[in-house]
């Protein structure tokens, strides 16, 4: 069963009215086809009315949907040949990040992603899409990797964050990320970022310095989660709805400061009605991007993250 959020009630209220006419009028000889096609034309307004004008918080919850894809969903759907590699040959393999190489289009690329899980169980394996340090030295190693190599990097962001617990703490989680930031900004091969669904805190940017950074339409990429920040600000986290309004945390909000540099649509309700449909706006992105960094040298490349980046936010020199 679909879960529904609490802003598509109304829909989905309305829908299950025209079925219910729809049952009655298949069971009998009364014709109500006009109240139908009234009804429905109503749909039609209701839908574009409320998914036209979906609030911070909407779209947070969209973001969060335990149903929206993942990133191995996005791999099946967009790589041949995936394998996956394990482990950072220093202490374990994280199964919050997925990472390993394919072939896009018919070149080889590495592919990196912040997992989370279907169910329960998996999330738990998981640990919710929340990486340890090792998650994060995975990763790297097969960044090195794809620069040795000259392949191509592609990551996937979706993670409520870093895994904050003792253990990951012990083991250098703050370093890892630090690591992997300065890394990725010198790395000599293309890098393109896409945040599908979460993008919380130190955990997304960790694989978040990229030559291009796109977002798809319903997904968040901040400093904190609105629940977090309103802890902090009100000191009550059932204030997450408005710290949201105020944190420009939206794909919307990010593409006017500069932040990312494409808005990727989605299907009406969200990425997960329509996975392939999805796959599909994302692949026509993906390929615009990579056709584009692969006419840079090196320099060129290097250059440009580097302009990139201090064009971002605002500093002074004293």
């Amino acid at each position: 069963m679909k879960q529904i959020l609490e802003f598509e009630k109304p829909i989905v209220n309305l829908k299950e009215k025209i079925a219910e006419l729809k049952r009655f009028t298949a069971d009998s000889d009364i014709d109500l086809t006009e109240e139908i096609n009234t009804l429905e034309k109503r749909l039609a307004i209701l839908e574009n009315d409320i998914y036209s004008n979906l609030k911070p918080w909407d779209r947070v919850q969209l973001a969060r949907h335990p149903e929206r894809p993942t990133t191995l969903d996005y791999i099946e759907e967009l790589f041949t040949d995936f394998i996956e590699f394990h482990g950072d040959r220093l202490f374990a393999d994280d199964a919050a990040i997925v990472t390993g190489i394919a072939f896009y289009k018919e070149k080889p690329v590495t592919v990196i992603g912040h997992q989370r899980g279907k169910d329960t169980k998996e999330n738990i394996r998981r640990n919710f899409g929340m990486p340890h340090p090792e998650g994060y030295r995975k990763a790297l190693r097969h960044m090195k990797q794809a620069e040795k190599f000259s392949r191509p990097i592609i990551c996937f962001i979706d993670t409520k964050g870093a895994y904050p617990g003792k253990a990951a703490e012990e083991r250098g989680q703050s370093e890892a990320i630090a690591r992997n930031l300065m890394e990725m900004a010198g790395l000599a091969v293309p890098i393109i970022c896409v945040v599908i669904g979460e993008g919380g805190s130190g955990g997304a940017l960790a694989l978040g310095v990229g030559d291009e950074i796109h977002m798809l339409e319903n997904s968040t990429y901040s400093v904190i989660s609105p629940e977090g920040a309103a802890s902090i600000l009100w000191k009550d986290a059932s204030y997450a709805q408005t710290a949201a309004e105020s944190m420009k945390i939206t794909a919307y909000d990010l593409k006017k400061l500069g932040i990312i540099d494409h808005i990727i649509p989605e299907p009406r309700g969200g990425a997960h009605r329509n996975v392939k449909k999805q796959a599909a706006y994302l692949d026509e992105v993906i390929a615009q991007s990579l056709q584009m960094l692969e006419k840079y040298s090196v320099d060129e490349l290097l250059e440009k993250r580097w302009e990139k980046y201090k064009k971002i936010g605002q500093y002074q020199t004293i």
